[in-house]
């Protein structure tokens, strides 16, 4: 907004503040679709978000139907279509406004983390970087903390931590609730740094931390994972039987639950059993997370060595 004279323009400013409030805060609170995210099942989303694009594309605003697109964009990329989904958003690119930010940052993290996923990760980071600047420019700090934690994500060991730090920060101090419900993927996050970097006890620290988030949002599956990670950080700390206690202990909680069984877990408690030398024990867990976690797809282009090791030891 331009700087105007206060004395004759203090009262049109301050209704003009008001409003532009409001309208940022519009902007970035959840749209209808958001709400509909399943992302354990992208192609089911996909569906979803085309039925709704195609009941609100003469209603809704450009901006609303933008952000819409960069949404279904994402369920491409998590479905490994990459054409499809840099088509679309080459669509986007051509409809972008500069009066239009948030609908601008949400297509810069989407092209950021399709490049990403498509093992684009150094192109990826520019993208991320604007979307960063943007996001924290708009004060819309949800879009700006996803920003700094895919930069997190994608940049060297020595960066990653500085992007997830920053990311934490905003998120516990922002007012925008949204941003807040960054954290418990921050914890997790950080916390995979430091254990990447060998830092088991305070990955530990971080781990538990998140967990603590978790549990006190009453997020049940996020809780039951934060657990798995406190589980496998102590299997890297050498405390076997902490860890095949808690996996086991998890895996009955999952069942209690109601929820699918995790693969994850099954793999760790045949690790565990495998360092005890109870290697016939492990054998059917083994087993058990080749027959889940074959499925992934992006473990089946990732970690097919890891996959393949999980069927053959499965088989003894």
């Amino acid at each position: 907004m331009l700087k105007r004279n206060a004395l004759i323009w203090c009262v049109l400013v301050l209704a003009i503040s008001c409003s532009t409030q409001k309208k940022l805060e519009e902007e970035t609170t959840m749209r209808d679709f958001d709400k509909l995210w399943n992302y354990n099942d992208p192609a089911a989303t996909e569906l979803k978000f085309r039925e709704i694009l195609s009941q609100k594309v003469s209603s809704e605003s450009t901006e609303y139907i933008l952000e819409l697109k960069t949404q279904i964009s994402r369920t491409l990329g998590l479905q490994q279509k990459f054409e499809e989904a840099n088509k679309l958003l080459d669509e986007i690119e051509k409809e972008l406004n500069p009066d239009q930010p948030i609908p601008q940052v949400r297509y810069l993290l989407e092209r950021g983390r399709t490049l990403n996923s498509s093992g684009k990760a150094e192109d990826s980071k520019a993208l991320f970087l604007k979307a960063w600047a943007l996001g924290k420019q708009e004060g819309a700090d949800f879009y700006a903390v996803d920003a700094a934690h895919m930069l997190g994500i994608v940049e060297k060991p020595a960066q990653q931590l500085i992007w997830n730090e920053k990311a934490m920060e905003l998120a516990e101090s922002s007012s925008d609730q949204r941003a807040n419900g960054w954290l418990g993927s921050l914890y997790n996050n950080i916390g995979w740094t430091y254990h990447d970097m060998g830092n088991f006890e305070k990955a530990l620290e971080i781990f538990e931390k998140g967990y603590a988030w978790r549990k006190l949002k009453e997020q049940v599956q996020e809780t039951q994972i934060a657990k798995w990670c406190i589980a496998r950080t102590h299997r890297s700390l050498g405390n076997i039987d902490q860890a095949l206690e808690m996996q086991l202990s998890l895996e009955q909680e999952i069942k209690d639950s109601g929820n699918p069984e995790d693969g994850y877990v099954s793999e760790e408690i045949a690790e565990c059993l495998t360092i005890q030398g109870k290697v016939a024990e492990a054998a059917p867990h083994f087993k058990k997370a080749w027959d889940l976690l074959s499925q992934d797809v992006w473990l089946k282009k990732n970690e097919s060595e890891r996959l393949e090791r999980m069927k053959m030891l499965g088989e003894k």
